[in-house]
């Protein structure tokens, strides 16, 4: 059941698909309502309808298609036009025709917004929201008030947006929301106009915070410690320009932070998933440094770290990653030191806390490679085998290589053709694939399984999914020391391999081995 006493307010779907490579179909707009339901937020505002098509559309399949258990379904919109009858104005029925249970009304608290963008005269804009909340809550829907471009109207004149307020709880609205539309403010001043607003207008207050001056996270929270009860935020800050209040850093500031229970109960478990779920609907990366979910998020990296998290993990993290869906993680890089490599095996399952031997050889393995330009930080797969291949002694692998090619071919057509061709050893037999690709690396991969799938059928599943080049620091040209991380996943998992060589396809191929090498160890293939 939504907590009415506090409200999280998520509008993603619309200030948030004003972010520039964002555009959300209606299908996409349904999973993206689904996931933030089952994420707990209050209220999740589904766009403008009778403004715009597709958010029309949206709110008719969403009546039939959406079965909301935490949420309600908000309807945004503007009050009645100047001079227009509220009855008469088509954008307003729009709103009640969308059948939303609960109305966001966005209106000019700025005068100098009502006299040269509205064209019209401070008592007739007080006038046009008094009468718009008052035909919306007659028909029975609830009305939040966006109380556009507040603080910069505030500036200009403290007393304009606290009258609109009052007008508006006068005629029925339950929330007035402060907007920092254009972004430009700071915490401590949110947190002082937050403050007298209330006290002059006694009315409920919320929050909706840009991101111009990489504030609005702390802008909402400082909103909150001055009394506002409702915070308008968007999965991942998605919006216009530099962004929102991310959805997600807020609610876990006020959880963790300020101990309170704003989301159902564990539900917050649920963020990691949730924020990569929407970044992929958005078609966007997820932030690998975003607080709370990025996957760097509870990364260490320096070995003083690591001997601290080996004695107790909470001295450098500062909360538990698992109330958020998140896992503490040890980098392995030039910096690590022993306790770093241990505590690194143990997140990989390999105990090396009684084998010192092992243990100062992985070290120093590690530290001899990143010291030609290799890493092992975003490569778990690849430094999961060499801490096999040093406590073993010697390096194991399901098949050995005898050679490989690949040729580039441009046709008289200009298409460019890949051809790879590879000579192994598995199971006692030498064999010889070829391979086609878009690439050469794409042939080499095509060659390499092909060959060794009839040994291990389970290959197939196998499918390389991301490709980065890097070309060294300190080199340059095309004799440059390149480094090659290659993505590969069966389906269920991902994992990251790394190779590094002068030669960008030798690079390339040693990723491409150690990627096949982690699949069949990952399948239970015993060399």
């Amino acid at each position: 059941m939504m907590n009415d006493d506090f409200h999280v307010y998520d509008t993603t779907l619309r200030d948030g698909a004003q972010r520039e490579g964002i555009s959300y179909s209606v299908n996409d707009k349904l999973a993206v309502a689904r996931l933030l339901d089952e994420f707990g937020v209050g209220f999740i505002e589904g766009g403008w309808p009778g403004a715009l098509p597709k958010d029309t559309e949206f709110f008719a399949r969403a009546r039939e298609e959406l079965s909301l258990v935490n949420a309600q379904l908000v309807a945004f919109g503007a009050t009645r036009k100047a001079g227009v009858a509220v009855a008469d104005d088509p954008q307003v029925q729009a709103l009640l025709d969308s059948q939303a249970p609960v109305v966001t009304l966005v209106a000019k608290s700025d005068v100098r917004h009502v006299a040269e963008a509205l064209r019209t005269t401070p008592e007739e804009n007080l006038a046009m929201v008094r009468d718009t909340v008052a035909h919306l809550v007659g028909h029975g829907r609830r009305v939040f008030i966006d109380c556009e471009h507040f603080f910069d109207g505030y500036r200009n004149d403290p007393d304009y947006g606290v009258r609109l307020l009052v007008e508006a709880f006068e005629a029925g609205a339950s929330v007035g929301v402060l907007c920092d539309t254009n972004g430009g403010m700071l915490p401590s001043r949110i947190n002082a106009i937050v403050t007298d607003v209330l006290q002059r207008s006694g009315v409920r207050i919320g929050i909706h915070c840009q991101d111009d001056t990489g504030c609005a996270v702390a802008n909402t929270i400082a909103a909150v410690e001055a009394g506002a009860t409702h915070v308008q935020c968007t999965a991942n800050g998605y919006g216009e320009r530099t962004g929102n209040a991310d959805l997600f850093v807020v609610v876990g500031n006020l959880e963790t932070k300020l101990d309170m229970r704003v989301l159902p109960e564990g539900k917050l478990r649920e963020m990691v998933r949730v924020s990569h779920a929407l970044a992929d609907i958005a078609n966007l990366p997820a932030d690998t440094h975003q607080p709370y979910v990025g996957i760097s998020s509870f990364a260490h990296k320096a070995g003083l770290h690591a001997s601290a998290l080996k004695v107790n993990a909470d001295l450098y993290n500062h909360m538990d990653p698992e109330l958020v869906g998140n896992d503490m993680r040890v980098l392995v890089t030039e910096m690590a030191g022993r306790a770093s490599v241990e505590l690194k095996g143990r997140e990989l399952g390999i105990d090396l806390s009684g084998d010192s031997a092992a243990l100062g050889r992985v070290v120093d393995r590690v530290k001899e490679l990143e010291a030609t330009g290799w890493t092992f930080e975003a490569a778990d797969a690849s430094f999961e085998l060499l801490m096999r291949d040093e406590i073993n002694g010697e390096r194991r692998r399901h098949f050995t290589v005898e050679s490989w090619r690949t040729i580039v071919e441009q046709g008289p057509s200009g298409e460019v053709r890949s051809e790879a061709t590879v000579k192994v050893h598995a199971g006692g037999e030498r064999i010889i694939s070829t391979g086609e690709g878009n690439g050469p690396v794409n042939a080499l991969d095509n060659a390499l399984r092909a060959g060794l799938t009839t040994a291990f059928p389970e290959l197939a599943e196998l499918e390389l999914v991301d490709y980065k080049v890097r070309i060294l620091e300190g080199v340059t040209g095309t004799d440059a020391v390149t480094r090659v991380l290659i993505g590969t996943t069966d389906g269920q998992d991902d994992w990251t391999t790394v190779g590094v060589h002068e030669n960008v396809i030798a690079a390339s191929w040693i990723a491409l081995e150690d990627a096949v090498a982690y699949g069949l160890m990952k399948a239970g293939r015993h060399v």
